[in-house]
């Protein structure tokens, strides 16, 4: 496994981010496709052997269990040191008011139940999972930094929004002496690429470190056009993110797969993490292959003729995934 700053901070992080949204309760929350925890434990504990220190959950995932299997694995098998642990803030957890969001109220309340869920006594980056328009962003930010200044998180990070409100929320934080986010958590893919138009050249020249979500197009990018699997199925989510003229970037990430005698996965992540402002894909995991793809995929140099090939059938498109 490969190490890399993560931005222009001095924490260590593997070059692979293990996603946990896949761990979690079936009959929990929204994902009945997850894996229940003695199904979990075993990938959690294999990444760790493969060199990975970087865990990425959220308050949100499978109604706050992701949180309880993904802190009790790495308390059974991690030095709590040695790991990388983030989750996010900003989605419903209950009914009613102040039940989500990024007001004071609720940064300060989700933060102590992830706390506690997760079983440890600080979260190592603590990211907003989307930018909330109901709430002043001083207020937020200002929430944040008081975390980091007790002592229950180590770095803050954001997730999916616009360049302006990335811009926003870091010249706020400025402006007050407050702690600036290290992180972007976006969408961006072989698939989805408009975040090269603003967000990436604003995370490359402010130092930030940019951890993509659903590096594998949510499975389309490892296996057929129009082969359906148990959580596609599912996924309306995912409907709405790709187009069908895609086909011909799955079919390029195929066939020099198969040149190269690896699988699809390895492509399409070697080609994100040769990105310059990537720092680590997040990568979910619900089979020992996908962890040994994501491993495998940080060795593999993809020549200037094969990136070309990837990118060259790519359309714009409108944005999505905030």
């Amino acid at each position: 496994m490969q190490y890399v700053k993560l931005g222009s901070t001095g924490l260590d992080v593997s070059r692979i981010c293990l996603g946990c949204m896949t761990y979690g309760l079936p009959d929990r929350g929204t994902h009945a496709w997850t894996l229940d925890e003695e199904a979990s434990r075993p990938l959690i504990r294999q990444a760790l052997e493969a060199g990975i220190n970087f865990f990425d959950t959220a308050n949100v995932y499978s109604d706050g269990t992701s949180e309880e299997i993904v802190g009790k694995a790495l308390r059974d098998f991690a030095d709590r040191d040695e790991i990388v642990l983030a989750t996010k803030v900003h989605g419903r957890m209950r009914p009613g008011p102040n039940g989500g969001g990024l007001s004071r109220k609720a940064v300060m309340s989700e933060i102590d139940h992830s706390l506690r869920r997760l079983g440890t006594d600080y979260v190592d980056l603590y990211q907003i999972h989307r930018y909330d328009h109901a709430t002043p962003v001083e207020e937020t930010m200002e929430a944040l930094h008081d975390l980091v200044r007790v002592g229950k998180v180590r770095y803050i990070g954001a997730s999916s929004m616009y360049a302006w409100e990335f811009s926003k929320a870091q010249y706020t934080a400025e402006r007050h002496g407050w702690t600036k986010f290290v992180s972007m958590q976006n969408h961006y893919n072989l698939l989805y690429r408009e975040e090269e138009r603003e967000m990436l050249p604003l995370c490359a020249d402010q130092g930030v470190g940019v951890l993509p979500w659903s590096p594998l197009a949510r499975g389309r990018l490892t296996r057929d056009w129009g082969k359906v699997t148990r959580r596609s199925a599912a996924d309306s989510f995912g409907d709405q993110l790709y187009l069908e003229g895609d086909r011909a970037i799955v079919e390029a990430v195929t066939r020099i797969a198969g040149d190269r005698g690896v699988s699809p996965a390895q492509v399409a992540l070697a080609w994100l993490l040769h990105q310059d402002t990537v720092a680590a894909p997040i990568v979910g995991a619900a089979k020992p292959r996908h962890i040994e793809d994501a491993v495998a995929a940080v060795e593999l140099e993809l020549s200037d003729k094969e990136i070309e090939e990837l990118q060259q059938s790519y359309t714009p498109r409108a944005i999505s995934g905030h």
